[in-house]
């Protein structure tokens, strides 16, 4: 992959958490191109580094050193208004807790990022609400409320609620972490259609089943990129 055709590029990048004069260092050093449509799965052990990398990706999170690149452009560059353009329109978020609003119906939480996108016409969110719980077989639910749901259910709404911005990157953060094992290969396999469709794929993710769904993986381990390539090479090199 060259560097023309990432549509993320981490260079030297490094997170500190100062908490009670305590240096907690997050990041280490990351260096990870992800090309536009690639499909990555970041894996390791827990408190290795992996949300943070996420969050910094979706410009949640500033790193504390290093370079980042989002679609040619210089991530600390841009302003407060121009960072959440980005987040609302070119980037889908899915969280393992779902983060849906529980005095909203299933329907408005879908909506609710789209208000904040300047001259949509509610028509037209409407028709993307409904497209987007379509296509995860939920618009039957449209009108109750999370609570009234399963965790499958809800989760499905979280991935309705990224798919109606349309963005071109999708970040999901253990997205089948609250799930059992039907539903989270539910969720999977709608990834993997998004991805067929063009989507730029980045998932966290613990459990090396679902991991195997990505193109690439990155492995983390104390802030740093241990490993990193497809499936069946690392699984060599492991038990070499």
């Amino acid at each position: 992959m060259s560097i023309t055709d990432s549509v993320i590029q981490i260079e030297g990048m490094t997170k500190v958490f100062y908490t009670d004069e305590i240096e907690t260092h997050a990041l280490s050093g990351i260096h990870l191109n992800i090309a536009r449509g690639e499909y990555v799965a970041m894996s390791g052990p827990s408190g290795c580094g992996k949300s943070t990398l996420l969050s910094i990706i979706g410009l949640l999170d500033t790193p504390t050193a290093g370079r980042y690149t989002l679609n040619g452009k210089e991530v600390a560059n841009l302003n407060f208004a121009d960072r959440s353009r980005i987040r609302n329109q070119e980037i889908g978020f899915i969280f393992q807790s779902f983060n849906l609003i529980g005095d909203l119906s299933v329907a408005e939480n879908v909506e609710l990022p789209l208000t904040y996108r300047a001259g949509m016409p509610a028509t037209e969110r409407k028709r993307r609400v409904q497209e987007a719980l379509e296509r995860v077989n939920m618009a039957h639910r449209m009108r109750h409320f999370p609570a009234q749901l399963s965790g499958g259910q809800q989760q499905r709404v979280a991935v309705a609620r990224a798919l109606a911005g349309s963005p071109s990157i999708l970040l999901a953060d253990e997205p089948t972490g609250n799930l059992d094992s039907k539903n989270g290969e539910a969720v999977m396999t709608l990834l993997a259609e998004l991805h067929a469709e063009g989507a730029t794929i980045c998932m966290v993710t613990h459990d090396p089943r679902f991991a195997a769904h990505a193109e690439r993986q990155v492995h983390l381990f104390d802030g740093k990129v241990v490993a990193e390539g497809e499936l069946n090479r690392l699984l060599a090199e492991v038990q070499a």
